[in-house]
């Protein structure tokens, strides 16, 4: 097995690997273009090891639906789980998840996602690997109570920091600036003799647009962007407190999709019990 297999740096059964290698020779058939991303693509970067559920694979959204008709077709059972970023390929236990963009509806997979992926090597198979500047781009967004990817995000910045494309990171996250700022201060406390991975023109223009905006009038639109990083732990604020959900008034999402993203929540009638703003007192 070639040294560089991403299968050397996950933990993997006999079953998954049967079924992903069944599911990739598929695709690759059939002349569907996708990336391997998830735990696969996060251990090839920066070598940490872990068991993994299931295998991630990233598609235009195009070729969302013609992928999940074709592994039907081919004898494998499909279901799209949240039409609005995510569908899954199903032998018995064993599942591959089928993904378009993000469950905040950001990070939409476009062509710049396959010009910048990385060649590598998956259970003997020549793929293509989701590029680092995406995974952290769609990793910086998920702060759940249950899962918060932020180690994750350090993690590929301490590995491969000074060969990430800093220009095009920024500018995939243009106006939500802020998420990656946070994370790349972060970074300097987890990693104080670390910091040089992060250029410091990143952190300068970062530090511009902050005193730009501190010399701007404050928004008056009421809109709490908290659900873009969190479909739980914001519920209280679009439900009780008035404020509007950013996802709907950018047109991330729909309120049917919200409502279903909302819906699958375990436990989400713990997440709103408050019954008035604190703000109300003031």
């Amino acid at each position: 097995m070639d040294a560089h297999d991403c299968r050397s740096k996950v933990i993997l059964t006999k079953k998954q690997e049967d079924f992903y290698k069944d599911v990739l020779a598929a695709l690759r058939l059939n002349n569907f273009d996708f990336l391997l991303g998830g735990t696969l693509a996060y251990s090839h970067y920066t070598g940490v090891k872990r068991h993994t559920k299931d295998l991630d694979i990233f598609v235009r959204p195009h070729d969302f639906d013609k992928i999940l008709l074709v592994l039907n077709e081919k004898g494998f059972e499909v279901e799209k789980t949240f039409p609005h970023w995510l569908g899954k390929i199903y032998r018995g236990k064993q599942f591959i998840d089928v993904i378009y963009r993000s469950a905040n509806g950001d990070c939409e997979v476009d062509d710049g996602w396959f010009d910048n992926s990385v060649e590598g090597t998956c259970l003997g198979l020549k793929v293509m690997i989701t590029p680092p500047e995406e995974m952290i781009w769609s990793k910086a967004a998920i702060m759940e109570k249950e899962r918060f990817d932020g180690a994750d995000v350090n993690h590929i910045i301490k590995a491969i920091g000074t060969n990430l494309n800093w220009d095009r990171l920024v500018e995939r996250f243009g106006p939500r600036w802020r998420v990656l700022f946070a994370h790349c201060v972060l970074f300097g406390f987890v990693y104080r003799s670390e910091r040089d991975c992060i250029p410091n023109w990143v952190m300068e223009h970062f530090q511009k647009l902050l005193q730009q905006e501190l010399q701007e009038e404050k928004p008056n639109d009421n809109v709490c962007y908290g659900p873009i990083l969190s479909r739980a732990q914001y519920l209280t604020d679009v439900n009780r407190w008035g404020y509007r959900d950013a996802r709907k008034e950018l047109k991330m999402l729909t309120q049917r999709d919200i409502n279903l993203w909302t819906s699958a929540i375990p436990d989400v009638e713990c997440y709103d019990q408050c019954e008035s703003s604190p703000r109300s007192s003031v």
